[in-house]
């Protein structure tokens, strides 16, 4: 594991999203992000779950083969050292220790969740306009609300969501780059 600053770009229907990940934030989330690109797992992924003034919700492989052998591996909570606050990127959870490849960028400052255990990895440096831009027409998942249910996504694939939800955006291609010197906000 390394204790170094990386980037991840998101090469996304809408543009580039560049995340700048700070292990010393998270070093289990942050190592997490770094296996799920190298492993191509964010390629195809759409952004699922876009409810506007809260979050943007991505991580469940298109491939459900893949999104099943990661469900499958969940990582230790890591301690919350920074604020949800707007551009900050976290990982989901469903309760300790269950953290396994959804991750969400806050819309907004949403410090109510630093005290639930959501502790940011990093943060949105370049692309901010485009998460802004990202399809928000389904609204929330289901069954609160018109969106896809997480359980098909895992269990059907990229194959529900064109079929059903065919105005997400999605990540074409997600990549990293070694180093973390900050870039100049857009």
């Amino acid at each position: 594991m390394t204790d170094q600053q990386f980037r991840v770009t998101l090469a996304t229907t809408q543009g580039d999203v560049v995340i700048e990940v700070d292990p010393a934030l998270a070093p289990q989330g942050a190592q997490r992000l770094r296996e799920m690109v190298e492993a191509g797992v964010l390629d195809g992924a759409r952004f699922f779950r876009v409810v506007p003034g809260f979050v943007v919700q991505f991580g469940i492989a298109a491939d459900p083969t893949v999104a099943a052998t990661w469900r499958n591996r969940p990582i230790r909570d890591d301690p919350v050292k920074a604020s949800n606050v707007r551009g900050s990127v976290t990982f989901a959870t469903a309760g300790p220790n269950t953290r396994t490849t959804q991750l969400f960028v806050n819309l907004r400052d949403n410090e109510r969740l630093d005290s639930m255990g959501f502790a940011p990895i990093g943060r949105v440096i370049e692309g901010m306009d485009v998460v802004d831009r990202l399809y928000s027409g389904y609204g929330e998942g289901a069954p609160q609300g018109r969106g896809p249910r997480q359980d098909r996504i895992q269990s059907e694939g990229e194959a529900y969501l064109a079929r059903e939800f065919p105005e997400l955006d999605r990540i074409e291609r997600a990549t990293i780059a070694e180093g973390g010197a900050p870039a100049p906000q857009r």
